[in-house]
């Protein structure tokens, strides 16, 4: 990112309240964050896909996995968000902004090969990579930051890559502001009728290919749709589920790590959470509640209309990384056991509220023979969408898939 025109920005940005002197210094340096103690058990994997509502049996069925090609269970791709601290977007909240909040803005992922199984242990490499300010409906002045991890495995082998993308702004702002106060009617409440509709397609889905059968790059043709696919309602309960199946988010789980050689990484300050949302570190050391995340800390609005209220959001709503998740799960069970999401880049344009449900609808517009990857590649179009067609997520991704 130019020089400049950053500094102009934070200028422009401190203006108007949002002071970022603590971040402009940090841009392109290593940061640190959690590392979690113990490697990924079956529990833990079972624990993630259930939260994400995947029912693939390769990741929960013993059985079923055992006569598989893997020889037993193995995890989704989406399980490296998983194992990471802070839903994927630590190396992206970096620099104390006094009186701010964050939401997820989108995630950029790249997958190398390595499957992750029971008894692996993903290690990270985080690093704040840039940041931009834009004047948003939704809270004015907003800095759109962006940091990379790196996850491999205990043997060194490259699991994936990420970028996510982090939105900070002033929570007073939002609130007062109100944009989705505004915009939101009623908690929907769906009729039983609406319900079976859902869960038929629900199974419909599930039963597409359960098997794990990978199509071939031969037959898949640009213009194919995926089957469709539907989750929700969503409610406090999936909320709650989807937050405790990150492992970080479990009392005792992870311990704190910094970058070799950093002078000053950013490990666990306090990036400026709004009164309220804080965590109490030396408090949580004597009682792990204070440092819980929806108990005490930055995500108590998930499951708190008058928290969620505060900053900005109205009502109780669903989690990024986890939208992020649902991408690729949907993707890799299309993709079978015989194929790999190798890519994918998911732009958040708005939250699955409490009530709401997301559909899931894609099409193939691209086929490529032979791809940087040294394997054939498809190319997907994905949108998920509410019951109103409201748009949540946008995102492109490329998929391998065998050939004949």
């Amino acid at each position: 990112m130019n020089k400049k025109s950053t500094e102009a920005q934070t200028t422009e940005a401190q203006s108007t309240g949002l002071d970022l002197s603590d971040v402009e210094h940090r841009v392109g340096k290593p940061v640190g964050g959690g590392q979690l103690w113990e490697p990924c058990s079956a529990s833990d994997i079972r624990r993630w896909v259930m939260a994400m509502d995947y029912p693939n049996p390769l990741h929960w069925d013993h059985e079923f996995a055992r006569e598989s090609a893997f020889g037993g269970l193995v995890a989704p791709q989406s399980i490296a968000v998983g194992l990471d601290y802070g839903h994927g977007a630590a190396p992206a909240c970096v620099g104390y902004i006094p009186g701010s909040h964050l939401i997820f803005g989108g995630e950029e992922w790249w997958f190398y090969g390595s499957r992750v199984r029971v008894g692996d242990t993903l290690f990270q490499e985080r690093r704040f990579h840039d940041y931009k300010v834009a004047d948003t409906k939704f809270a004015g002045p907003t800095m759109f930051s962006r940091g990379d991890t790196t996850h491999t495995n205990q043997h060194g082998a490259l699991v994936a890559r990420e970028r996510s993308t982090a939105i900070r702004y002033l929570a007073a702002e939002a609130e007062k502001r109100g944009m989705y106060e505004n915009q939101l009617g009623e908690i929907k409440r769906w009729t039983q009728a609406e319900l079976t509709e859902i869960e038929k397609l629900r199974h419909d889905w599930l039963l597409s290919n359960r098997l794990g059968v990978s199509p071939h790059f031969e037959e898949v043709k640009v213009g194919d749709k995926l089957p469709r696919r539907v989750i929700g309602p969503h409610s406090i309960a999936t909320f709650t589920t989807e937050y405790r199946a990150f492992l970080f988010n479990i009392w005792g789980t992870f311990g704190w790590v910094a970058p070799e050689g950093v002078a000053d990484p950013w490990v666990n300050q306090d990036p400026g959470w709004v009164e309220g949302f804080a965590f109490d570190e030396e408090g949580a050391k004597i009682d792990p509640r204070k440092r819980d995340g929806l108990y005490v800390g930055p995500s108590r609005g998930h499951i708190d209309a008058d928290k969620a209220g505060e900053v900005g959001m109205a009502r109780a709503y669903g989690y990024g990384a986890t939208m992020g998740a649902w991408c690729t799960d949907f993707l890799a069970y299309w993709a079978g056991n015989d194929g790999m999401v190798r890519h994918s880049k998911a732009d958040f344009r708005g939250p699955a509220f409490e009530g709401d449900v997301t559909y899931f609808d894609a099409e193939v517009v691209a086929k490529e023979p032979e791809s940087v990857w040294g394997v054939p590649l498809v190319q997907v179009k994905l949108r998920l969408t509410n019951q109103d067609g409201g748009v949540l997520v946008t995102c492109t991704a490329e998929v391998e898939l065998p050939c004949q």
